[in-house]
């Protein structure tokens, strides 16, 4: 688990790729409904979330295809690796993220799974839309010239 600057979140998983493929239009922070052998196991930084979107189903927001690796002391009582994970957020929230979700055609993508300063697990998602393959070459090209600019001033000091 590595820690994030000095805010006292531990990230336990991330999605790198997140930022490459969508537009972060916003982002929020959601709680998780887990069972005990799965905070044992995110303890333990045991989990993957690059597959991972949040959905909504009867008014509530679920994370679907989140992986959180089984905890082997828990033995029978252990869970499922990719069950349906409800996230916990306030009703407004809930029905703001469902409207843009509906109206715009917008994506629920998980960015990190941390602890927060307490030993909370929490969920950064992120409203966001799918980039073009255009759009993700243009951030690119926009990515290496700043590399280019900064490079250049140095040498000119």
């Amino acid at each position: 688990m590595a820690k994030s600057k000095n805010d006292g979140r531990k990230t336990v998983a991330e999605n790198r790729k997140a930022r490459r493929n969508y537009e972060i239009e916003e982002t929020f922070e959601a709680g998780l409904a887990l069972q005990g052998s799965e905070v044992k196991s995110l303890r333990e930084g045991k989990a993957n979330i690059a597959e991972a979107y949040a959905a909504e189903e009867d008014g509530e927001l679920w994370l679907i295809n989140g992986y959180i690796a089984e905890y082997p002391q828990a033995g029978r009582f252990n869970h499922e690796p990719r069950r349906k994970r409800k996230l916990l957020l306030h009703k407004r929230e809930i029905e703001k993220l469902t409207g843009a979700i509906e109206r715009q055609g917008m994506t629920l993508v998980p960015l990190r799974l941390y602890f927060n300063a307490r030993g909370i697990a929490k969920l950064e998602l992120a409203l966001a839309r799918g980039k073009k393959l255009h759009d993700k070459r243009q951030a690119e090209k926009a990515r290496d010239w700043a590399r280019q600019k900064a490079r250049l001033m140095r040498e000119r000091g």
